[in-house]
C-alpha cells in the first residue's frame, strides 16, 4: 500500500455523538478544575496552571474511563515529563534539537512507566518556552505548577467523576 493510499484513511464512520449531558457535565467537570487551580494560585501565590492543563480537563472529564484519564498517568505524566524537560533545558540549553529531544524522550519516558497523559507531552514545550523567554527556569517548577497543579485538577476529577456518573473513578490508582 502507497504512503498516499495510506493517507487517504480507513473511511471509519465518525465515532458516536456525545449527549447533551455528557457535553454539560464535562463542561462544568473543566470549569471547576480550572477555577480550582485559579483560585489556588491566587490564594497561595503560587502558579499552579499549565496550558497543558486544558487539554488535561478534555481527557478528565470528556474521556474519564480512558487509561490516559487516570490519576497515575494525569499526575506520574505531568511530573515526569516536566522533569525530561527542565533536565534537558538544563543540560543540553534551549536549543531545537534539545526541544525535540525533550519531547521525545517524555514521551518514551511515559511509555516505559505507563503513565500516557498525552497534554503531558507539551510540559517539555512549556518548560523551554520558559526558559527561553525568562533566561532559566527552576527546578521549584515540577512542584508549582506542575505537581501541585496535577493533583489538583486530578482531586477535582476524583470527587466530580464519582458525584456526577454511575461508574467509578478511577479504574486503578497503581
Amino acid at each position: 500500500m502507497s504512503l498516499l493510499e495510506k493517507l487517504q484513511g480507513e473511511r471509519a464512520a465518525l465515532p458516536a455523538a456525545f449527549s447533551a449531558k455528557a457535553v454539560g457535565l464535562a463542561w462544568l467537570g473543566a470549569f471547576i478544575a480550572i477555577a480550582v487551580v485559579a483560585i489556588l494560585t491566587q490564594r497561595l501565590e503560587h502558579m499552579l496552571i499549565l496550558g497543558s492543563f486544558g487539554a488535561s480537563c478534555v481527557i478528565l472529564f470528556a474521556y474519564p474511563d480512558a487509561p490516559f484519564a487516570q490519576p497515575r498517568n494525569t499526575v506520574g505524566g505531568h511530573f515526569l515529563s516536566s522533569l525530561v524537560g527542565l533536565t534537558v533545558v538544563s543540560l543540553l540549553g534551549v536549543t531545537w534539537w534539545a526541544l525535540a529531544i525533550a519531547v521525545a524522550t517524555a514521551v518514551a519516558l511515559m511509555m516505559v512507566t505507563r503513565t500516557v497523559h498525552p497534554p503531558a507531552g507539551s510540559n517539555p514545550v512549556i518548560v523551554w518556552l520558559l526558559a527561553a523567554s525568562h533566561g532559566g527556569l527552576g527546578w521549584d517548577f515540577l512542584l508549582f505548577p506542575t505537581l501541585f497543579g496535577a493533583i489538583a485538577i486530578t482531586i477535582v476529577a476524583l470527587i466530580y467523576n464519582n458525584v456526577t456518573r454511575e461508574g467509578r473513578y478511577p479504574k486503578y490508582w497503581f
